[in-house]
């Protein structure tokens, strides 16, 4: 019987008492400890089932706006303690939260629409992301989350670190650090049988090989990457840390709306002219969002919070990226790849402009009304143009902990 009978998104407490219940059950074999403090002096808490040395890390809640994963630990963590077979010679471990500063303040674990979603949105700049921070400061800066989990990497020496992620709209995909054979067919059937697209050009992994749809391998340092102007390069993230001890890392990737625009194999007929439209596009929204700022910053006196930081931060990154699309040829030339790029344009002005009224509401300044109306007005094309469906929050979860299963097994085969 699960121990939070309603499928949802839990909170980070909610994951704790869950876990506490779970290593009460069976302190012979389960336990949970705290393994690190975040910035703000939250406990960062680690849940292992089974003694093995061969050892699995599961890592949830790295992005705060992809709360999916921490329901998907928890229906893992319980049918590991639950399933001997899935035990095997194997050791489990749950990191119930990477970030749980950033979890505090991501405030839509049950949205009912995009707006919904982004009307509490956050998500930290680059610099404040566990999983990131590597590849934007020097190891002598790192946060204290990402200490933790590299630290916990280096204690666990896991065969497989899987993190979980999601996307708002769009579909599933996986990025791993090195190839797991096998792996596509399992991934897709789940996908096929939920309903669920398969991303077969996402934007993220652009330029990366793939071993089937929607399964990309991360390159090598030797290749080069398909936006120089973005500065969080997979390849120097935490991702890569469990090389250290011939492991390999897996992002599994699941939307909480889905959209076949995603999909699509078949050639566009003109990608590079379409994603200079798309370049174009970005630009332009997010002038609209630093018009909106540069006119209400004098009046927040000072105001400095992470809201504030993360939208300026994405903000900061549009105009390097626009130049990317518009200067290189493109990086995938698929209906699914131009989609995802879409997709992507509209994403980083909605979240700088989301996070910003959050900020302007708060102080209660005269422009929030106005950037409430454009969040809205786009959120509602984003989900027109996509035509957007809800993804059952019980598909997300199956999806997500189906491939983590199919990945733990694929990856075991790899190294036995």
């Amino acid at each position: 019987m699960s121990l939070l009978p309603e499928l949802r998104y839990p909170s980070v407490p909610e994951l704790i008492a869950c876990a506490r219940t779970l290593a009460a059950r069976d302190p012979g074999l389960c336990a949970l400890r705290e393994v690190g403090v975040s910035r703000a002096g939250r406990p960062l808490h680690l849940l292992s089932v089974g003694h093995a040395r061969r050892a699995v890390l599961v890592v949830a809640g790295a992005h705060a706006n992809e709360p999916a994963g921490g329901s998907t630990l928890r229906v893992l963590a319980e049918r590991v303690l639950s399933e001997r077979e899935l035990r095997g010679d194997t050791s489990w471990h749950f990191l119930l939260c990477a970030d749980p500063d950033g979890a505090s303040l991501h405030v839509t674990p049950a949205p009912r629409s995009l707006l919904d979603y982004h009307l509490g949105f956050y998500r930290p700049t680059g610099a404040e992301q566990p999983e990131w921070s590597p590849s934007v400061l020097p190891p002598d800066r790192l946060p204290p989350e990402t200490r933790t989990l590299t630290g916990v990497i280096d204690e666990l020496r896991p065969y497989l670190q899987v993190t979980l992620h999601g996307t708002d709209l769009g579909g599933s995909w996986v990025q791993l650090t090195k190839d797991v054979p096998g792996l596509a067919e399992p991934f897709a059937k789940s996908a096929a049988e939920l309903h669920i697209p398969v991303e077969t050009g996402a934007s993220d992994a652009a330029l990366w090989p793939a071993s089937g749809p929607g399964v990309h391998v991360m390159p090598g340092p030797e290749t080069g990457v398909a936006y120089p102007s973005m500065p969080d390069d997979a390849r120097h993230s935490t991702w890569y840390h469990a090389h250290r001890y011939g492991g390999l890392t897996a992002v599994v990737e699941v939307p909480m709306w889905a959209s076949d625009l995603v999909g699509d194999p078949a050639p566009h007929p003109a990608p590079a002219a379409a994603i200079q439209r798309l370049a174009a596009r970005l630009l332009r929204d997010a002038r609209e969002v630093e018009r909106v700022l540069a006119e209400a910053l004098p009046r927040l006196d000072g105001r400095d919070g992470p809201l504030l930081r993360a939208a300026r931060w994405a903000l900061e990154l549009v105009p390097g990226l626009a130049e990317d699309w518009v200067r290189t040829p493109p990086a995938g030339t698929t209906m699914a790849y131009v989609g995802s790029v879409d997709a992507f344009g509209r994403r980083l002005p909605l979240r700088a402009a989301s996070m910003l009224l959050r900020v302007l509401r708060e102080a209660d300044d005269r422009a929030a009304p106005r950037l409430q109306e454009l969040v809205a007005t786009w959120c509602d094309a984003f989900a027109k143009r996509f035509g957007a469906r809800w993804v059952p929050l019980e598909h997300q979860v199956a999806h997500q902990s189906r491939t983590v299963l199919v990945a733990a097994q694929r990856a075991r085969d790899r190294v036995a």
